[in-house]
């Protein structure tokens, strides 16, 4: 007798065994597959990615965080996901301090008299009201600065002029960011009365790239502003020539109230596991110089449209779907923080994110943050975006920057990484409208993004969660 179900009892183990095993494999069925390459082959034909990024631009235009701007384009977003058929649409408050710009100018008060195009950096304090006038003082870049004698910069205007390289994957914007986030606090130990950095940009356009800086606790408060490119080079020709050189910077920002905006949200709702969710999305915010076109219209109307393609099958996918537009991105990630912070108790049923947020430039690769066991089927996913020219990559995705509060929970993310190659040039500055998107290359992204979104929504298995990158 226990001959007959000791064996038994080893077979049944056995298959258990198998089943966990190809439990933990995660797999796409073949049509899905085939789903997802119709899906691509549509997203390649379509003018909604366009359209949306259109409407967005136009009806709304800028739309800083705080300003009568952000609140049309809440509006706008939920008008428009609910247009689309959405089965679910919805809003999120966010809470945030806010900041005007006012007036901005300056000129090179001697020894060779000329006006400069400066913009100020988000959340600088204004000058004196007549201005403020000083010699200015070169440093080839924030760690230069950082290690100079104490008192270098004392009662003068600190010119960082340190340049950013151009690279495709945007590697250059990290390294020269740095000036803009804390250079102010770092010249006022140094006794400097205010601050201008080139533009943190790669363009030789006459018009400079704002941007948020922060002031460090307990240092002394300057003025803060970034140069157009020209015009950091010809304070540098100047610098050059051996004599001193007078500045005199206006700026009237100042900090407005506390303001309420919200994330925006449409889902489709899965028709088999409806409480587990993919999230794709991009901020709804934009800087006030431009449009926004790129810095992320663009990404509401990839993400969008990618959805609405999906809406338009016959059956929804097995799982949800979340479309989300981010509010205040540019400010400190805030919209991002807020979504972590209220579905903190819910991180285990979102399956995988991305986010668009890099322009309008093709995809080129895409990068995944997932368990090993996952790994084939990103494989499988790649090979359906290969005939749009993307490849994989690696598995250290990042997944994007208002996914950071939620990637630090651990949840699994991908990075569809589009050429940055003349991004920057562009950045944060009024040259970011709607003519420096391509159709095309928004069409290649949004094939990418929708078939990552229902191959995703689909597959058996999971990602994987736990993974806390930050």
């Amino acid at each position: 007798m226990k001959l007959k179900i000791f064996p038994l009892a080893i077979a049944a183990s056995f298959l258990m065994s198998l089943n966990a095993t190809a439990e933990q494999v995660p797999s796409f069925s073949d049509e899905d597959l085939r789903v997802a390459a119709e899906l691509r082959d549509q997203a390649l034909e379509t003018t909604m990615d366009y359209d949306i990024v259109e409407s967005l631009t136009t009806e709304v235009g800028p739309r800083m965080a705080g300003t009568p701007g952000d609140a049309a384009a809440v509006k706008w977003g939920v008008a428009k996901l609910e247009e689309l058929g959405f089965d679910k649409v919805w809003t999120e408050p966010v809470t945030f301090p806010t900041w005007k710009r006012g007036v901005e100018t300056a000129e090179v008060v001697a020894p060779y008299p000329q006006p400069l195009v400066i913009t100020a950096l988000g959340f600088s304090i204004a000058t004196p009201e007549e201005g403020l006038s000083a010699e200015i003082i070169q440093f080839d870049d924030l760690a230069a600065l950082e290690s100079a004698p104490a008192n270098a910069a004392e009662g003068k205007i600190v010119f960082i002029r340190n340049r950013m390289e151009r690279a495709r994957d945007g590697s250059g914007y990290g390294p020269a960011v740095a000036a803009r986030g804390q250079g102010a606090s770092a010249a006022a130990k140094k006794g400097a009365v205010g601050i201008l950095i080139r533009s943190i940009g790669t363009d030789t356009d006459r018009m400079a790239h704002t941007g948020v800086m922060r002031y460090e606790d307990g240092v002394k408060k300057i003025p803060a502003a970034a140069l157009s490119a020209p015009d950091a080079d010809l304070l540098e020709n100047m610098t050059r020539r051996g004599n001193p050189v007078t500045v005199k910077m206006n700026i009237g920002a100042q900090n407005g109230e506390e303001y309420t905006s919200h994330n925006v949200i449409g889902e489709i709702t899965g028709s088999e596991k409806p409480e587990e969710y993919v999230i794709i999305g991009a901020h709804l915010d934009s800087w006030d110089l431009g449009t926004g076109a790129l810095d992320d219209g663009a990404g509401i109307g990839i993400t969008t449209a990618a959805a609405k393609l999906i809406l338009g099958l016959p059956e929804r996918p097995k799982r949800s779907i979340r479309v989300i537009m981010f509010a205040n991105e540019e400010q400190g990630l805030v919209g991002g923080k807020a979504y972590a912070e209220a579905h903190k108790d819910d991180i285990q049923n979102i399956i995988t994110a991305a986010e668009s947020d890099f322009g309008a430039g093709k995809i080129w690769r895409i990068d995944s943050k997932v368990k090993p066991e996952a790994l084939s089927a990103v494989k499988q996913m790649a090979k359906v975006m290969e005939p749009l020219g993307i490849s994989y990559g690696n598995n250290l995705a990042g997944g994007g920057p208002d996914l950071i509060p939620l990637r630090g929970k651990g949840i699994s993310v991908f990075s569809l990484r589009q050429d940055g190659t003349d991004y920057f040039d562009y950045h944060h500055t009024p040259n970011d409208t709607l003519d420096k998107v391509n159709p095309e290359s928004l069409n290649q992204n949004t094939a990418a993004y929708v078939i990552f979104a229902y191959l995703s929504a689909q597959m058996e298995g999971d990602f994987g969660t736990g993974f806390n990158q930050k």
